[in-house]
């Protein structure tokens, strides 16, 4: 049986754009992909149906990075919170980092974790297992098919989860049962810029040193280190918001994402914004890695468009607004982005590259059951985007995240969300959300 159909809409897949329809089946799994008109019978037979009125029709974004803070730091964002802003940003499925209170660093942890989310969660859910220093037998006891990986961190950033010992991280390399995502920034170099900062500045100075202070000499080091390991013991590594175009050419280039070992991804605060913007946005740009040179950001777009770097995450990391306040020193680091992600991605690129480095990579790098692409079969996580008849402006008062405001406010986007399926279930229509639709625990094929 039909559930809904929906149809007259430009149909994007990693490949082209047609026009065309999707029949979402009772179940919730896409029953029918087609070229052009859907049938007579299909229209009869569809319980509801939508006239897309040729806006583009995606598979719902899978952001492979968020830090929804739940549970432990609830006044800046929660499960719900962050999923509401989620699903009306097209984003279907997302993947959370371990940096919360208490750490997600053990099997209990995330247990806990994925029971508040199948309460309040409106998208498709997972969690990432972190590593320390001395949690290796945890890490070898976690199940794999409900987690993405394990997410390292070779440099402290929220949370203060920092491995530092090479013996710990020959070891987690060697044997690490899953894929490794890792913060690469060299925690030696940043401790040296911050130290030659603090002596000319003191402890006012101003957060446009951000970048100085975590430069990109402390990326490429870190991420050549993580590389070395992962070349050296045969582990599948991907390296989370690379910055810079140095980092590029450690990479696994020219192949299709199903033969790397070696991935990465890319936030869209690096594809738009530079050091020289520091002074128009001040802190709320101020993210961990920093955001790099003009020189750096170019390279990073145009790594996107031709598949060196494989998938677009947002390492949505809301914050109060008050904790952006003060200098380099106290002003926290993060930025929220899941809710503008996708428009953000749309505006910079292709609509194919868009569904390749938001659904389709993200699905198939991390062995994701039947998701990322429009396809028979698949779950029906849509996302229907429309191009406005002008850019639109953005302001604090959009956003969704508990934290209530975006890095975006006052900048105009040529794209918005207007319908988001999870599931087959329609969770937001052009700005209602249905909370009473909860999402799935995502699963996963584990690859060695």
């Amino acid at each position: 049986m039909i559930e809904t159909l929906i149809y007259n809409a430009d149909v994007v897949t990693p490949e082209r754009v047609s026009r065309g329809f999707v029949a979402i089946g009772s179940d919730g799994l896409i029953a029918k992909v087609g070229d052009g008109k859907p049938s007579a019978e299909d229209m009869a037979a569809a319980r509801k149906t939508v006239d897309a009125k040729g806006a583009m029709l995606m598979a719902g974004a899978i952001d492979c990075h968020v830090h929804f803070r739940e549970p432990g730091l609830t006044r800046k964002a929660t499960i719900v919170s962050e999923s509401r802003a989620a699903v009306a940003g097209g984003v279907t499925s997302y993947f959370d980092m371990p940096n919360t209170v208490p750490q997600t660093v053990t099997r209990e942890a995330l247990d806990e974790k994925a029971e508040i989310a199948a309460r309040t969660s409106l998208a498709n859910y997972a969690f990432f297992i972190g590593a320390t220093n001395d949690n290796l037998d945890e890490l070898l006891a976690t199940d794999y098919t409900k987690i993405p990986g394990i997410k390292l961190f070779m440099g402290s950033s929220t949370g203060n989860m920092l491995v530092d010992r090479e013996q710990a991280l020959c070891r987690l390399f060697e044997a690490a049962p899953a894929i490794i995502s890792v913060h690469a920034e060299d925690e030696a170099t940043i401790r040296a810029a911050r130290a030659e900062i603090e002596a000319e500045y003191g402890e006012n100075a101003p957060v446009s040193l951000h970048s100085r202070m975590r430069p990109a000499e402390a990326c490429l080091k870190a991420t050549s280190h993580a590389v070395e390991l992962a070349r050296r013991y045969g582990t599948r590594l991907h390296v989370a918001h690379l910055t810079t175009a140095a980092e590029l050419a450690l990479l696994d280039s020219g192949k299709p994402i199903v033969d790397k070992k070696i991935t990465a991804e890319v936030s869209p605060h690096h594809l738009l914004w530079t050091e020289d913007d520091y002074a128009r946005k001040g802190a709320r740009i101020k993210m961990n890695p920093s955001v790099k040179s003009a020189a750096d950001r170019e390279a990073l777009r145009k790594a996107v468009a031709d598949g060196t770097i494989d998938i677009a995450a947002t390492d949505h990391a809301p914050h109060l607004l008050s904790e952006k306040e003060g200098s380099l020193f106290r002003a926290v680091s993060g930025a929220p982005m899941v809710q503008f992600s996708l428009p953000t991605m749309l505006d910079l690129f292709e609509p194919q590259t868009v569904a390749r480095v938001m659904s389709h990579n993200p699905a198939e790098l991390f062995g994701l059951d039947r998701r990322g692409d429009i396809a028979e079969g698949n779950f029906a996580d849509l996302v229907l985007v429309e191009k406005a008849e002008k850019p639109v402006e953005i302001t604090d008062s959009d956003a969704l995240s508990l934290c209530g405001w975006t890095p975006l406010d006052g900048e105009k986007l040529g794209y918005k969300v207007v319908r988001t399926w999870v599931n087959g279930n329609l969770v937001y229509d052009r700005g209602v959300i249905d909370d009473s639709r909860k999402g799935k625990q995502l699963t996963f094929t584990p690859k060695t």
